[in-house]
């Protein structure tokens, strides 16, 4: 209570404020950090041939640009007159390109405001909508299948603006849209895959993917991040929920 109460104040010098900081996992973000940059150098050197072969096909596909970039929804640890806190921020995404060139994103931005509006529908929906997207090329259509089109975010991982393991980021007109209850999944470093990714997906609505970051969020540790790590092999595997 004493924290919330200090957030409060928080905020109104600070409207981005989202939660307190939980002090006593402190060495639990220094290990994490830890397991994020040593993944991420790892993965980017054995991957590096992987990542020229995925260049080449978009380039001789649609052409350049290879590479896609958005501004995202983040979050960074802040200390301010001795109170750590969440606050949100923003931040360049990387992604393989899968759409065409300059891709006019303002049906997406009405499906996401109805999507999150309708909170409690199925999400296999949102889906539909990503495989049958006219926008997505058809080296897009495979690498979203099998998510490669994720792989460029491991620089996002060095950059220290994501993680391995957390809420996927999502964009500032999604986040615009939020109540004040889904904001809490913001209070987390967003991750490439996390407890949502591994928990179904596709037979889920937003409302579910919500509580269960909100749920990841409140039950951090690095057994946790392990976990979903390796269920995250399968799911990648089998192509679960990706489209």
């Amino acid at each position: 209570m004493v924290q919330q109460a200090y957030l409060e104040v928080v905020r109104q010098s600070d409207p981005t404020a989202i939660s307190p900081l939980v002090k006593e996992r402190v060495f639990y973000y220094s290990l994490k950090r830890l397991l994020d940059v040593s993944v991420a150098i790892l993965a980017l050197v054995i991957l590096s041939p992987l990542f020229i072969v995925i260049a080449v096909w978009i380039i001789l596909d649609t052409g350049l640009p290879i590479f896609f970039t958005h501004n995202r929804v983040g979050a960074r640890r802040l200390t301010r007159n001795g109170f750590s806190y969440w606050q949100q921020t923003t931040f360049i995404l990387y992604k393989f390109r899968t759409m065409v060139q300059d891709a006019d994103e303002s049906t997406h931005r009405a499906f996401i405001k109805n999507r999150v509006k309708e909170c409690d529908l199925p999400d296999d929906a949102y889906y539909q909508f990503k495989a049958n997207d006219p926008r997505v090329t058809r080296s897009g259509k495979i690498l979203r299948r099998t998510s490669l089109n994720e792989l460029p975010q491991l620089v996002n991982v060095l950059k220290g603006e994501m993680s391995l393991v957390g809420p996927r980021p999502v964009s500032p007109y999604e986040a615009d849209e939020y109540q004040a209850w889904h904001k809490e999944r913001l209070a987390c470093l967003p991750g490439i895959t996390g407890l949502w990714q591994v928990s179904g997906r596709l037979d889920t609505s937003f409302d579910y993917m919500i509580r269960k970051d909100i749920e990841y969020i409140h039950n951090q540790s690095l057994w946790l991040d392990l976990k979903i790590l390796f269920l995250t092999i399968p799911a990648v595997l089998s192509c679960r929920g990706a489209g």
